[in-house]
């Protein structure tokens, strides 16, 4: 028997440890990548793994305590080879890694030091994606196949390749990835939002329409797409709304509001900045409707689900809708003309029988699209599969094997030289 099949052979009936190389630590309160991460987190736990979750980032006031789940933590460094001989000793069986850039960083150290470790890649939202919109944004123009092909495109499929599997939480990247730009589906994962099920008792026990006022946005403003779609809110959006709606208010919450985003402000126009939402759920249920105004981005959008959830009905842009609701009825309007989008957010807002059609549908996407119980069987399942034939499966990804060669890993000399420079 191969010796590399008869340890893995060997290491399934031990017991299983997963490493995660977190970008940054998890912060569920401050953005939606937080959140998915302890979703992931639990979904790894119930299928029976030790978890140790390391990063070189620095902690914050928001930082989640990993320990209280029963999540060990380890800080690590860059460029440095004390990560070697870490996760030599540790030796997992699965190595996660969160976002393409932790990938780049120690993604050939694993390599070298666990060669029969599964990597997998949280892609959280496909980076490429979002960077095109923007360029294209910025050019008042269409994404076209050159603003798509930009270098964090490259720099993200290569890390794809890289890996043994990446999870796509997007129907929608996984079908630009599969038809754009050609990668194999057996290296693509989808695994959306996992989420408990929204149960009748709470959905009645939420605030009546009658119960509620003003609008709400949300998101964490050191996400590009968050501040712009503030500003186009206040530029273009809200001024529309307060002319029909003269005593309605805009509360905007979001982490890590800076100078310029504060200056924003303005209590004349009810353009209200109301920074870091300690509770969520309470400043979305006072809320009447929620905006979401994305020009550019990718990924599932967190804000979204937190409306849902609460029962605030949305208007949200063709960007902010993809990938949210299949062919089920969105929970409110999608509109990308600036006009359209403050003519439906006053209807919504003045219509207790629209609202409340629309507040059920939110209930629907939840339950049929992100039920975790729909997805957890299938994916362990899929990750037993790829344990047991690793070998097989890295032996049909070749071009994954060929970013791996030595000549082409200038990530990881640059990370030698650099780490020579810092001794």
């Amino acid at each position: 028997m191969d010796i590399g099949i008869l340890h893995l052979w060997f290491r399934s009936f031990m017991k299983k440890t997963l490493l995660v190389i977190g970008f940054v630590w998890p912060e569920p309160k401050s953005s939606a990548a937080g959140s998915r991460m302890l979703q992931l987190i639990e979904l790894f736990q119930h299928q029976g793994y030790d978890i140790i979750f390391s990063s070189a980032a620095k902690t914050s006031d928001n930082t989640f305590d990993l320990n209280s789940i029963r999540v060990k933590t380890k800080a690590i460094h860059l460029n440095d080879v004390t990560f070697d001989e870490f996760i030599s000793n540790l030796n997992p069986n699965v190595v996660l890694f969160d976002r393409f850039m932790t990938e780049e960083q120690y993604g050939w150290r694993v390599a070298e030091q666990c060669p029969n470790a599964l990597r997998i890649l949280d892609t959280e939202d496909f980076h490429g994606l979002r960077k095109a919109r923007e360029l294209a944004l910025k050019q008042n123009g269409t994404v076209t196949i050159a603003h798509l092909q930009n270098d964090v495109s490259k720099r993200e499929i290569a890390s794809i390749y890289r890996c043994d599997l990446s999870i796509m939480i997007s129907e929608a990247e996984i079908d630009l990835l599969t038809t754009q730009f050609n990668i194999d589906e057996n290296l693509l994962y989808y695994l959306p939002f996992l989420l408990d099920p929204i149960s009748e008792e709470k959905t009645e026990s939420l605030p009546s329409f009658e119960a509620r006022q003003h609008f709400i946005t949300i998101g964490n403003f050191l996400h590009a797409p968050n501040y712009d779609a503030v500003l186009y809110l206040k530029q273009s959006i809200w001024p529309l709304i307060r002319k029909q709606l003269p005593k309605a208010e805009l509360h905007i919450y979001g982490a890590y509001e800076s100078q310029k985003v504060t200056q924003l402000n303005n209590t004349k126009e009810g353009f209200l900045i109301k920074g870091f939402a300690e509770e969520v759920n309470e400043v979305m249920q006072k809320a009447k409707v929620c905006l979401a105004a994305l020009r550019f981005g990718a990924g599932l959008k967190g804000k979204l689900v937190d409306a849902m959830q609460n029962g605030t009905p949305c208007i949200l842009t063709t960007i902010a809708a993809e990938g949210m609701f299949g062919g089920l009825e969105a929970n409110g309007f999608i509109e990308d003309d600036a006009i359209s989008f403050a003519n439906k957010a006053v209807e919504l807002y003045n219509s207790s029988e629209l609202w409340k059609a629309k507040l059920q549908n939110g209930f629907q996407i939840l339950n049929q699209r992100f039920d975790t119980s729909n997805f957890e069987e299938a994916f362990s399942l899929h990750i037993q599969e790829l344990v047991r034939n690793l070998k097989t499966h890295r032996q049909g990804n070749f071009i994954g094997q060929l970013f791996r060669h030595q000549t082409m890993q200038s990530t990881k000399y640059m990370s030698k030289w650099i780490e020579a420079k810092n001794k």
